[in-house]
């Protein structure tokens, strides 16, 4: 891109991220899925990120922010606020390094990812996601602390630890000799598919990156198509917990209305239709904010046939009765 030096994370800093948390993080495989292939039309490839440390790509950002932190501020601890996955992310990564967290979540979080959350060593402060406010209560625990905000999504080593998603896949590809036509994968405020899209566009500039949103929580889509970071107008609950972001970050809003061809959404009944597929075909146990990708896919809601497509399923972190209900 020849106006790379003007974004927020450039293809050196996903591989510089790559390198940071190789030690921990799992590489996931790309798995490809003949069920899939016969569906859709296309050759499809699934990046399985329930696989990852803490059931969910948010532990590489976590892990590379968290290293980037000078050993003399690493007494303060981190502040993270979270629905939970990046929480988890924040959690394990501050136990391998030895730090202090303590992470915002909101009351309705799944207890599935509160608890495992606590599981890490974390601190729990619970707000109410409709009357509070989560960065302000974080910013008031971090300031006296001298604690270290880690932003879930906003913030260039997050972004770039993020990327690594989309460094394996492109890597993967090269190593089959393919090359993408379509890369998918869920958006809230964006730092996944930002880092995707940087590293994925290195390498494959043809690439159509894209990212995938519960309808009526497309805040992305309705971004990209104003050419500016635009609120969605949903009120009320998707079954996708992890993907409710009022509003596109501001770096990762620069990075993607640059690199993404568009957004797509599906309903919830669809992405229900694609938690049960990825546990019926692919043996993968996905939450519901990590299969909007392969709903929008099986819902045909972009052209996929004849196609070598991507799609990003980003995590597992579901509750048990929710999923038993999903599958069934």
């Amino acid at each position: 891109m020849e106006n790379s030096v003007l974004l927020p994370i450039s293809a050196a800093d996903i591989d510089a991220a790559a390198l940071v948390i190789a030690p921990y993080a799992v590489r996931t495989p790309l798995l490809s899925s003949p069920a899939l292939d016969a569906l859709t039309g296309a050759r499809v490839f699934v990046k399985p990120e329930m696989l990852q440390r803490t059931g969910s790509f948010k532990f590489r950002g976590a892990f590379n922010k968290l290293s980037s932190i000078p050993q003399s501020a690493r007494s303060g601890g981190v502040v993270a606020f979270s629905s939970g996955n990046h929480a988890q992310g924040v959690a394990a990564a501050a136990q391998i390094l030895g730090m202090q967290a303590t992470i915002v979540m909101p009351s309705d979080a799944p207890v599935s990812k509160r608890e495992k959350t606590k599981g890490y060593g974390a601190e729990v402060v619970l707000y109410d996601r409709d009357k509070e406010d989560r960065e302000a209560i974080a910013r008031a625990i971090a300031g006296p602390r001298g604690a270290t905000l880690v932003p879930p999504y906003d913030d260039p080593f997050v972004m770039a630890g993020q990327g690594t998603v989309g460094r394996e896949i492109a890597e993967d590809l090269a190593a089959l000799g393919l090359a993408p036509d379509v890369v998918v994968a869920q958006a809230s405020g964006g730092g996944l598919i930002a880092g995707i899209a940087t590293a994925v566009k290195a390498r494959f500039p043809q690439a159509s990156i894209m990212c995938a949103e519960p309808e009526g929580f497309d805040d992305h889509a309705i971004s990209l198509r104003a050419g500016k970071r635009q609120p969605h107008a949903a009120q009320g609950r998707t079954i996708c917990d992890a993907l409710m972001a009022a509003m596109p970050g501001e770096l990762t809003f620069a990075v993607n209305e640059r690199l993404l061809a568009q957004g797509v959404v599906a309903s919830d009944a669809e992405v229900g239709e694609a938690v049960k597929f990825a546990f019926r075909e692919l043996k993968l146990v996905a939450e519901p904010g990590g299969a909007v990708g392969l709903a929008a896919l099986l819902s045909g809601r972009f052209e996929a046939r004849g196609k070598i497509v991507v799609i990003v399923m980003s995590g597992g972190n579901v509750d048990a009765d929710l999923y038993a209900k999903l599958i069934a």
